[in-house]
């Protein structure tokens, strides 16, 4: 059995992201900022906090029969001799594997930790008429991304001058 989960190089600074936003709010709570400041806040935590638990939960699971994908609050599983088509989508550095299986599909992307290793694995388990020559070229040299991990770095960057600025330059 192997697993395949969310690279820690995101997760790491999407969790930092996430806690700078709650320190803010915080702050902005005991300092007695403005409801409006605090509610645009509020706005902007909840979409980073979904990504960040929707991201720690995600796992690509393959076992000797099928593939199961866990995600957050549910779970999809394909057995390999029920997929019937492997495609590929790739814009830049970001690549995506459409898995069909009847009238179901799945979508992964490159945003797991040894994406090679994954395309390996899922290419050498499904019948092999149903890979894309697209998928056939991209397996040969999978693209790995990095310029999520590069934003959501700026990202806790400029919260943290944010949270210097609010603490007023008092570090």
């Amino acid at each position: 059995m192997k697993i395949f989960a969310i690279r820690k190089a995101f997760l790491i600074p999407l969790g930092l992201l996430l806690l700078q936003c709650l320190a803010l709010v915080v702050l902005c709570v005991v300092n007695g900022e403005p409801k409006g400041k605090i509610i645009i806040l509020g706005v902007i935590i909840l979409p980073v906090a979904i990504l960040f638990l929707e991201s720690a939960f995600r796992r690509v699971r393959f076992d000797d029969q099928a593939l199961t994908v866990f995600k957050l609050l549910r779970n999809k599983e394909f057995r390999f001799s029920e997929i019937t088509a492997v495609e590929t989508i790739q814009v830049r550095k970001r690549a995506f594997l459409t898995l069909s299986a009847g009238d179901d599909f799945l979508i992964i992307s490159n945003a797991y930790a040894s994406f090679p290793a994954l395309v390996a694995t899922l290419l050498s388990r499904v019948p092999q008429g149903a890979v894309s020559e697209e998928t056939r070229a991209m397996a040969a040299a999978p693209p790995v991304k990095s310029t999520d991990v590069i934003s959501c770095w700026l990202g806790v960057a400029l919260l943290a001058l944010i949270l210097y600025i609010q603490l007023g330059g008092r570090l």
